[in-house]
């Protein structure tokens, strides 16, 4: 736990003055608290003795404010009822004891949620700037519970339960400050009993710790189902499987109950270890209290001072417990996140990267190996070499599995290559900076995704500062301008999660015009009009035309129809280029080619 919450103290230290200011202020309120007993001492021996009710005596301060001086030297002449002195003292220690406690529990408050926002944006930027694989071995209902869920928990320790705990140490040191200054030897006896409170506790904290980290494990499942079965509502309802995905949810949330429920129990063991204990001591004090004030060795006052310090004292030890067992719950919840900040990026970029210009002469695949990470069974990619050059048109197909897509994310280095190298113009795209490489390529794929966002929202993704006129003409490019004044804000209207309001041909157009207004140099098409209807891919195909003019494009396509016009057709077999030529050069040559060629173009009816 330590290391944990040394890592989280960490995100703190921007706002040390805040802290520093709220730390002397929980002393104040944590002092005040230990006065309380203090004061109920002249009440006891004076106020409320029989002999003099109203007794004119002076009043001294207490030892521990290390003043030998009466307070009828310290306040105005005329006010010297001891009853008057001790009620406004009392109601003075609770104003600046209140006043304290409020701007210290805020300024705590601030610096905690500061200290965790701060950590929330450092897990996302860590996490939405890795590369695929990362997101092939992480589910988003995880990711999504570790950035909301996991930080909550660390979110309530730090800042409430962290004010709470500078309440209650301050106010535990000044209640055995009072006990010890009273009578050191009876205060000594009366706290032998936190060990057997504290070292279980401490048994406890390492339970809680693997509780906690469970408890978060099954409330990640749930949100991945919830994400699964929100987001492909359409095919559990084409399957009627709302049962099933009900079931489902119905056992994580059961095995998310039991687990929260061993927490609780864990939890709440400390609380009654306490106050047995307290029990003990108070049955014992009572019995030598007794005999005290008989023998006249103490006054009924000193004992409800050392009594009242003594009770004030076991429930900010109750509390602190509590407070432990929160943040032991923290710290389980913080592995999890700090894992993700901790994980070494497999795609990093070199320490002072130049920009890459643009292309001006070719890309070039030399020789280049792949295998995923997560693989060992072969190389998904051997020896691939192809040169590309500028303004040229390059379509790869291939069986399902030959590495064309792969390849497509290798030149924008969504992964690194095994071995060998990708350059443009003769640069290795692994020692250029990441940001400027991307900006070179703009992509338009089959999963065409869409932001909740405007239409023109989604157009500038890629260029923010785009003004509306480059929109609209990016749009009119697209050929989508014609259904977007359709729309009842037209460019301005919300498309939904993943442009559920528009038609399949109408999100690649759109997605189309965001390649476009990128206006990138290099264009890669990923089976761009494969799930459209015949209408709707002559008008994307219009449109890619459009796109494609005076750029560099690499093509993957399964449909050969789109791909016939192409300067050169790379054909790939487990991860090889196996032919290479024009359409008319390869429908020739009785290859792979032609045989996809005549599976996709047979008279089915003969």
């Amino acid at each position: 736990m330590f290391q944990e919450t040394t890592r989280l103290i960490a995100y703190a230290r921007r706002y040390t003055p805040v802290l520093l200011l709220s730390v002397f202020l929980m002393l104040i309120s944590g002092a005040g608290r230990a006065m309380l007993p203090v004061l109920l001492k002249p009440v006891f021996d004076r106020v409320l003795h029989p002999a003099s009710p109203e007794a004119r005596v002076a009043l001294p301060v207490p030892q521990f404010l290390h003043f030998q001086l009466y307070l009828d030297q310290l306040v105005p002449f005329e006010i010297h009822n001891v009853w008057t002195l001790v009620a406004v003292s009392i109601l003075m220690l609770f104003l600046v004891k209140g006043i304290a406690d409020y701007f210290g529990n805020y300024l705590v408050s601030y610096v905690g949620l500061s200290a965790v926002t701060d950590l929330r944006q450092k897990t996302f930027e860590k996490v939405v700037a890795e590369e695929h694989a990362f997101f092939q071995s992480h589910s988003t209902g995880r990711l999504m519970s570790s950035i909301m869920s996991d930080i909550e928990k660390i979110q309530l320790a730090v800042s409430q339960m962290l004010a709470d705990w500078l309440r209650q140490s301050f106010a535990v040191l000044g209640m055995a400050y009072v006990l010890f200054q009273n009578d050191w030897k009876l205060a000594l006896v009366s706290v032998t009993v936190l060990p057997f409170v504290i070292l279980p506790t401490a048994r406890l904290g390492k339970k809680i710790r693997r509780s906690t980290r469970s408890a978060q494990d099954q409330a990640a499942e749930m949100s991945q189902i919830l994400q699964e079965a929100f987001s492909g509502h359409a095919v559990v309802k084409s399957f009627t499987a709302e049962a099933l995905e009900s079931s489902r949810f119905k056992k994580a949330a059961q095995r998310f109950k039991r687990s929260s429920l061993k927490y609780i129990a864990l939890q709440a063991l400390p609380s009654p270890i306490i106050e047995f204990f307290g029990a003990l001591t108070i049955v014992g004090l009572l019995t030598y209290a007794r005999t005290q004030i008989i023998a006249g060795r103490m006054t009924p006052g000193g004992f409800m001072e050392f009594v009242s310090a003594l009770l004030l004292l076991y429930e900010p030890v109750k509390r602190l417990t509590g407070i432990h067992n929160i943040f032991e719950q923290a710290a389980g919840a913080s592995q999890r996140v700090f894992e993700y900040i901790d994980r070494e990026q497999q795609v990093v970029e070199q320490a002072g990267a130049p920009a890459l210009a643009g292309l001006r002469e070719s890309i070039l695949f030399d020789n280049v190996n792949f295998r995923y990470p997560e693989t060992s069974n072969g190389l998904t990619i051997q020896g691939f070499t192809l040169e590309v050059k500028r303004g040229e048109v390059v379509a790869l197909v291939g069986p399902s599995g030959s590495g064309k897509t792969t390849l497509a994310g290798l030149l924008a280095r969504f992964y690194d290559v095994t071995d060998g190298s990708i350059r443009i113009d003769g640069k290795d795209i692994r020692e250029v900076s990441l940001k400027s490489l991307r900006r070179q390529i703009a992509m338009v794929s089959q999963e065409t995704f869409l932001f909740d966002d405007t239409v023109a929202g989604n157009i500038r993704y890629g260029r923010p500062e785009a003004r509306t006129d480059e929109v609209a003409e990016a749009a009119k490019n697209a050929l989508a301008d014609e259904f977007i004044q359709e729309l009842p804000e037209g460019y301005e209207t919300r498309i939904g999660e993943r442009g559920a309001k528009l038609s399949g041909g109408q999100r690649q157009r759109l997605s189309i015009a965001r390649a476009i207004l990128k206006n990138a140099p290099i264009l890669v098409l990923d089976e761009a009009t494969s799930q459209l209807d015949t209408e709707s891919e002559i008008l994307v195909q219009r449109a890619l035309a459009n796109l494609m003019e005076n750029r560099t494009v690499i093509v993957i396509a399964h449909r050969l129809s789109t791909i016939r016009r192409a300067d050169r057709i790379v054909v790939l077999s487990g991860g090889a280029i196996s032919e290479i030529g024009t359409h008319e050069e390869l429908v020739s040559q009785g290859g792979i080619y032609q045989r996809l060629h005549e599976l996709q173009f047979v008279d089915l009816e003969s």
